[in-house]
């Protein structure tokens, strides 16, 4: 069973009411068709009227869902031959991000990507999904791997953030990310990167760096959590809904900022509702976007992933400012 959202509320009971409806029908032999017939288009006109006018705090809420696939189910309806590599040939392995060696309909690749848990005891075991240094020290030993056997690289975005734990600054947690930053930028084979769910702050950006950054539809790519931001600027985590309002984390903001390249839709309601629909929606856009980077040569590969981060944040004046000024 699903567990609902908040925003769901009336799209709940209103299927309830349907569900009832048909039950009787089922069990007293009453002919009540036209009701039925009824509520469903009621309800279909409420879940387009929710659906399609979503608040930033909504996608938050979806984004953040427990039933929300993870890296390791997409790669279980994207790829075969999946073969996971552990270990950073440091100081040893971090769960909370997984990555191996597949084949994408026939061409070898690496996918690396942030894994959360699904119940309490995984996610002490995978640490919620926020990665130590080993971690990233793993991804990029992966990603230079890949580099050497021509491999294009695939990331899975879904962390609140790296474990910012006194274990994880020992061991250089700064570092780590900062040194897959660097090596990205460089990496000579095309890196396509995808937010699935939560991307939060320089956990994200250390599988963030590529040549395609591609975001689901209702996840979240920010610097900070709505929560966190609200304590700093108001000294109060309540007022998150606000601070989601003010932050354009979402993906139609970052859109709109060139942040992203390019929005996956999701299944109606979010993508917990379907893994494999999810997949399917995944599957298009990935396909399109690996093969346009396929045919490029190295040195345009890496002149056009300078180019694209070098125009992020770019603006013009308009011709009023320019006077004002």
């Amino acid at each position: 069973m699903v567990a609902s959202l908040e925003f769901e509320r009336p799209i709940i009971e209103l299927r309830n009411k349907l569900d009832e409806l048909i039950r009787l029908t089922a069990e007293a032999n009453v002919d009540l068709t036209a009701e039925i017939e009824s509520l469903e288009m009621r309800l279909q006109k409420l879940e387009n009227e929710i659906y399609e006018n979503l608040k930033p705090w909504d996608r938050v809420q979806i984004a953040r869902h427990p039933s929300r696939p993870t890296t390791l189910d997409y790669i279980s309806y994207l790829f075969t031959d999946f073969f996971e590599c552990h270990g950073d040939r440091l100081y040893g392995d971090d769960e909370a991000i997984v990555g191996g060696i597949a084949f994408y309909k026939g061409l070898p690749v690496t996918v690396i990507g942030h894994q959360r848990g699904k119940d309490t005891k995984e996610n002490i075991r995978r640490n919620f999904g926020m990665p130590h240094p080993e971690g990233y020290r793993k991804a990029l030993r992966l990603m230079k791997q890949a580099e050497k056997f021509n491999r294009p690289v695939i990331c899975f975005i879904d962390t609140k953030g790296a474990y910012p734990g006194k274990t994880a600054e020992e061991r250089g947690q700064s570092e780590a990310i900062a040194r897959n930053l660097f090596e990205m930028s460089g990496l000579k084979v095309p890196i396509v990167c995808i937010v699935i769910g939560e991307g939060g702050s320089g956990g994200a950006l250390g599988l963030g760096i590529g040549d395609k950054l591609l975001m689901l539809e209702n996840s979240t790519y920010s610097v900070i959590s709505p929560e966190g931001c609200a304590t700093i600027l108001w000294k109060d985590s309540s007022k998150a809904k606000q601070a989601a309002e003010s932050m354009r984390i979402t993906a139609q903001d970052l859109k709109e900022l060139n942040v992203i390249d390019d929005i996956i839709e999701e299944v109606k309601g979010g993508a917990h509702r379907s893994a494999m629909e999810q997949s399917q929606y995944i599957d298009r856009h990935l396909q399109k976007t690996l093969a346009e980077l396929m045919k490029l040569e190295t040195s345009n590969l890496l002149a056009s992933r300078y180019n694209k981060y070098r125009m992020i944040g770019k603006f013009a004046f308009t011709q009023t400012e320019v006077e004002v000024r």
